[in-house]
């Protein structure tokens, strides 16, 4: 199976499965009323029970009204070639786009730079990531001076992970003390990342997640948004991110009216389950 067959296939029930929450949302809140009522009566009228077995029948039936739900192709394919261009995959982008003929809007040759610098971050190699950012776009840390926070907080981390402790002090002395003292949430984040000095195994600490690889990668996506935003993009987020957001709200709009219905369990195989 082929990278754009794999991905499709996923992104397509996606799609289908907002089509198919958004149709039941729809339902007015007398057909809702009736819908739940039928679970403690058997004295439904036909009509009532067809709008129950539409809504919370089997999954069977439900995953064949999906299936019927019919999307181009060419429309999936944007919202993937989207999504690999807001990340800044270029070398998927580069493939997908010889596998589905999709155009990316943007010459490829665009992403590098900013590909750099988010593997940078990734690699822990903050202040390299600093100056490069300075190079590539010279306003957008005077800009957002609360991602400038998390570079130069990430900076600390990592000095506190190769065990630089004098170092660590030092830093936080000379570019973080003030930070702290201009806004309360920052300096909250910065006792949370001072207090990794009182253990001795600070990964097992409370506040071990920040030194977790996740960390950075969250520091990197931070800062892949802030470039999006000042190269005026249509979004600094991908219309994947706010499809998948769609399909929660959908989601717990139904669970909040206590409606069945099968629910998707596992957004990374739009895995499907049973109603409960």
């Amino acid at each position: 199976m082929n990278f754009e067959v794999k991905i499709g296939s996923i992104w397509i029930r996606y799609l289908q499965l907002l089509r198919r929450l958004r149709e039941v949302h729809n339902l007015n809140s007398e057909e809702l009323q009736q819908v739940n009522d039928i679970n403690m009566s058997s004295a439904a009228t036909a009509d009532t029970k067809s709008s129950k077995d539409d809504i919370s029948g089997s999954k069977e039936k439900w995953m064949e009204k999906i299936e019927s739900l019919q999307i181009p192709r060419s429309e999936v394919n944007k919202l993937i070639m989207n999504y690999l261009v807001t990340e800044g995959f270029k070398d998927a982008a580069e493939k997908f786009q010889v596998e589905s003929g999709t155009e990316p809007g943007i010459d490829l040759k665009t992403l590098d730079q900013r590909i750099k610098i988010l593997e940078k971050i990734q690699e822990g190699h903050i202040q390299k990531a600093i100056n490069m950012i300075n190079s590539y776009q010279p306003q957008l840390l005077d800009d957002n001076r609360y991602l400038y926070f998390h570079l130069q907080q990430q900076h600390l981390i990592e000095l506190i992970r190769d065990k630089n402790i004098d170092a660590a002090l030092k830093f936080a002395q000379e570019n973080l003390a003030d930070q702290g003292e201009e806004s309360t949430g920052v300096l909250e984040e910065l006792e949370r990342t001072l207090a990794l000095l009182a253990f001795e195994d600070p990964e097992t600490s409370p506040f071990g997640d920040l030194l977790a690889i996740s960390h950075r990668q969250k520091v990197a996506s931070e800062l892949n948004t802030a470039f999006l935003g000042q190269e005026n993009k249509d979004s600094s987020v991908s219309k994947l991110a706010y499809l998948l957001k769609f399909v929660l709200w959908a989601q717990e709009e139904l669970d909040k009216k206590k409606v069945k219905y099968p629910k998707m369990t596992d957004l990374a195989v739009a895995l499907i389950d049973e109603p409960k």
